[in-house]
């Protein structure tokens, strides 16, 4: 994968959050659905969480062991629609400023992961795919919470 296709699925996957976070209302960022799903600010804080994570492994450090066991829940004080977007948004120029910081080479050169030998660029398009599947979720919050529009 060349380092502009990696920045574009990056760059791309990280805007789609941005959007759907900008039409949520505020109200739903700790709204649990149905008593048992995760809230908005869960989905961003885990994907945060996992940015860094895989963020330092991209950079060649080890990342301390993943603290969480079952689904990551957000603390009290990430309730807040504007804390949240500032998270992700902040979450996103440490990943992608990390990435441009790179050369195409050391994007294709590999990793050690939890799971064995991968490439930088494999664990940047994990992150593209994880920043949209989640994107999904809040689509699908957003549909539950009566709002039918396409906001991207």
């Amino acid at each position: 994968m060349t380092k502009s296709e990696i920045l574009e699925n990056l760059n791309g996957s990280f805007s789609l959050l941005e959007k759907d976070l900008n039409a949520l209302p505020e109200e739903l960022f700790t709204k649990c659905m149905g008593g048992k799903a995760r809230t908005v600010a869960d989905i961003i804080f885990e994907i945060i969480e996992v940015n860094d994570h895989v963020g330092a492994t991209i950079r060649g450090e080890v990342p301390p062991a993943w603290p969480y066991e079952g689904w990551v829940t957000a603390p009290s004080d990430f309730g807040i629609k504007d804390v949240v977007i500032a998270g992700i948004l902040a979450s996103r120029d440490r990943f992608v400023g990390g990435v441009e910081a790179m050369s195409e080479e050391e994007l294709n050169g590999t990793v050690q992961t939890e799971r064995g030998e991968s490439t930088r660029a494999s664990r940047c398009r994990f992150i593209a795919l994880h920043n949209w599947y989640h994107s999904g979720q809040l689509n699908f919050i957003q549909s539950l919470a009566g709002d039918d529009k396409w906001n991207w």
